[in-house]
């Protein structure tokens, strides 16, 4: 019995966990793959949309990736080599947006360049020429906005670690500044780049919101065509079959980043090559790209704000202009129904819906999350045979999540419970991921000395366990209702209409004429961006210094 006992107990840590992802997530992809097997997937009229949707998505994650490197290489030598006044502060800046949800980093470029926008609107009433940028451009710009810190901290971190002695031996040879770049520096960075770029790729590849909310539907990428598929045309086939492609090459993608990441290897510096700018050159490179990131970074997220108080009235005088000037009245409509209809859902409605998700996704990851990471906590076989299970939700699209609850609980999607349980399963390897190094860092030598003085296992937990999980417990709670406020993709698909989250609220009042709707939605994606950061400066307070990063 004493062999066996430690086997239950483990095996019960883990019966929570598997079955929800069982019922939630894997008995949906098995319901998505028979779709896609079936006859009415594979057609002669499926097959264009399909291909069209897969080569516009590589497309697209091709350009951006592109243009994030051009952007994101020079800004991670600037913080890799030079010390400069403001360093830490333009640093977290360009991190700030990753960490946004995607309806807010469309609604800022839309709120800043759009046809509504704020630039366009001030110019307009001096009778000059708008300036609105293409869709397409806007979505190449919003994705360099989301994923340049992946560049800076990927490529950055490599650059401040190699080893100075190897670049100054190739000077020492007479090489110039540039043979050392390309013959040195470059070659050891390229796994570094090279990983940075296929992750910066995987997430151009996998967006879905930058996408719908500044391209719309004329923009099909493989996520957008799944949720046009599953929702305008109701053609469950075809949407399973671009979902099972996207999955496919997730995985691929997925696999060769693990690839390089593992065989990312390069000398160590001694000590830091940092230095302030000496030359010319070097006060002129650091120089502009200081600013460059801040006008870059800070104009969509100062946009957004500003455009939300700003209210426009247009002159139908023989002269047309535009009275404009400041007002909180889009924030007050928020909170009422003017057009008494009782089937339209007031923003302060759906600012509670989200709540109300996201306190039970709360609930729902650390009941889930706690028992898998103390498991993980001291792996054994079975350990590592479920950890990457456990973590298959990160790696699939949060449309295809949705899609697998539409074919699978499509009659209870009248119910708003659902909904819940999709963001828990987003939330979730997070969850764990925090609490993991939290609860392997306690030590075993105080719970023994506990439990030979005689305190009970909840005595145990209670006064050593759960001292030191506070912090953790705190940052992943925080996390997953930072994750649940801002998600989506699977909300769009499975939310019903009168039960709207404040980001799928957004992209309601961003599609409709008008400039109250306009105003209305700048107004709740700054409140958003304000929870969002406000939640990320609490995870960075109280997470544990053995959390890493994600």
């Amino acid at each position: 019995m004493l062999s066996v006992s430690p086997w239950l107990k483990r095996i019960a840590l883990w019966v929570l966990p598997l079955a929800f992802l069982a019922v939630f997530f894997f008995f949906p992809l098995s319901r998505i793959l028979a779709f896609t097997l079936s006859p009415e997937a594979i057609t002669a009229k499926n097959l264009p949309i399909t291909a069209s949707a897969l080569l516009f998505t590589f497309y697209q994650a091709f350009l951006s990736t592109l243009l994030t490197l051009l952007l994101g290489f020079p800004s991670a030598v600037l913080f890799a080599r030079f010390d400069f006044r403001g360093k830490s502060l333009l640093r977290a800046l360009t991190a700030v947006p990753f960490m946004l949800p995607t309806v807010v980093v469309a609604a800022a470029f839309n709120s800043l360049l759009g046809q509504r926008g704020l630039l366009n609107t001030l110019i307009t009433n001096y009778q000059l020429p708008t300036f609105t940028p293409s869709p397409f451009t806007l979505i190449l710009l919003a994705h360099v906005f989301y994923n340049t810190t992946i560049v800076i901290r990927i490529a950055g971190t490599a650059l401040s670690s190699l080893d100075p002695q190897l670049e100054q031996t190739a000077r020492s040879l007479g090489a110039d500044s540039l043979r050392v770049w390309t013959n040195v520096t470059l070659p050891l960075l390229r796994p570094s780049l090279l990983a940075a770029s296929l992750l910066v790729f995987l997430f151009d590849f996998t967006s879905f919101g930058v996408i719908l909310l500044l391209g719309g539907s004329q923009f099909a990428t493989l996520e957008v065509e799944i949720y046009l598929q599953a929702v305008k045309f109701l053609n469950l086939p075809l949407a399973a079959l671009l979902s099972t492609l996207q999955l496919l090459c997730t995985l691929i993608f997925s696999t060769l980043y693990s690839y390089l990441v593992t065989r990312n290897s390069y000398p160590l510096a001694p000590r830091s090559t940092q230095h302030p700018p000496r030359t010319f050159q070097q006060k002129l490179f650091v120089s502009t790209f200081c600013l460059l990131l801040s006008a870059f970074f800070l104009a969509p997220l100062a946009s957004l704000p500003a455009r939300s108080l700003f209210r426009l009235e247009a002159d139908r005088g023989q002269r047309a202009q535009i009275q404009y000037g400041f007002t909180a009245d889009y924030y007050t409509e928020l909170f009422i129904n003017r057009r008494g209809s009782i089937f339209y859902v007031p923003p302060i409605r759906a600012a509670f819906n989200s709540l109300a998700y996201a306190s039970a996704t709360v609930i729902l990851s650390l009941l889930l999350g706690f028992p898998a990471a103390f498991a993980l906590a001291k792996p054994t076989r079975l350990e590592k045979i479920l950890d990457p299970l456990i973590m298959l939700p990160l790696g699939s699209s949060a449309v295809m999540l949705g899609l697998g609850f539409i074919i699978t609980y499509g009659k209870w999607l009248t119910s708003p419970l659902l909904v819940p349980f999709a963001h828990t399963l987003v939330a979730l390897p997070f969850v764990i991921r925090t609490l993991q190094p939290a609860i392997a860092s306690i030590p075993d030598h105080l719970r023994q000395a506990a439990s030979s003085l005689g305190a009970s296992p909840l005595e145990v937990w209670k006064h050593i366990d759960l001292p030191i999980l506070r912090r953790a417990a705190l940052t992943a709670a925080t996390f997953s209702f930072t994750v649940s406020l801002g998600e989506f993709g699977a909300t769009l698909l499975i939310a019903r209409p009168e039960y709207p989250t404040i980001p799928v609220a957004i992209e309601r009042f961003l599609s409709q004429p008008g400039g109250l709707n306009y105003g209305q939605a700048m107004a709740m994606a700054t409140l958003l961006m304000l929870i969002t950061t406000a939640s990320i400066l609490l995870i960075e307070k109280f997470r544990p210094p053995s959390a890493g990063d994600f």
